[in-house]
């Protein structure tokens, strides 16, 4: 069964938000998700004025309309022009071949859960060639001399190891 998610990537700072995933991507789940975007409180869109989107139909007029009303303008790639939104090309490319490539998933909850996994290691622990090889969101760094220790994600599929504080 085949799962679309939409997903929204901060390109100055590199962070992702995984938004939602379902079978079918219907004018529903896209208002729900642009709901969520914008929301004024924590929505991920709140301080951004500016969304890049591809030219699928799966953009509703409901989804553009919310955008449109929080200040959201929406930029629309050329046709057939995988360049043009490079950054969230790459970041489709890192999680299918780092992790959904390497294993077999059975139901949304379980695909949710790796993807929140993947987006946790994505900040957290992944480092960033764009960012001069640093993390996204860096853990405080362990003073004087302590142990190495390694922390498994996804049944070990991902390994950080740190220095322990």
């Amino acid at each position: 069964m085949t799962y679309y998610t939409l997903f929204v990537l901060d390109l100055k700072s590199r962070r992702v938000q995984i938004v939602g995933s379902t079978p079918n991507p219907d004018a529903a789940f896209m208002g729900q998700a642009a709901r969520r975007l914008t929301d004024a409180v924590d929505g991920f869109l709140a301080r951004h004025r500016v969304l890049i989107c591809d030219r699928d139909a799966k953009w509703t007029d409901e989804f553009r309309a919310l955008l449109d009303g929080a200040g959201v303008r929406i930029v629309r790639t050329p046709v057939q022009g995988p360049n043009a939104n490079a950054y969230a090309e790459r970041f489709v490319r890192s999680i299918r071949e780092e992790c959904l490539e390497r294993l077999i998933l059975f139901g949304e909850r379980r695909l949710l859960h790796v993807l929140n996994e993947f987006v946790v290691h994505y900040h957290e622990e992944r480092n960033h060639q764009g960012l001069g090889n640093d993390l996204i969101v860096p853990a405080p760094r362990a003073v004087g001399r302590a142990g190495i220790r390694c922390r498994d994600r996804l049944g070990g599929l991902f390994r950080y190891y740190y220095r322990a504080a």
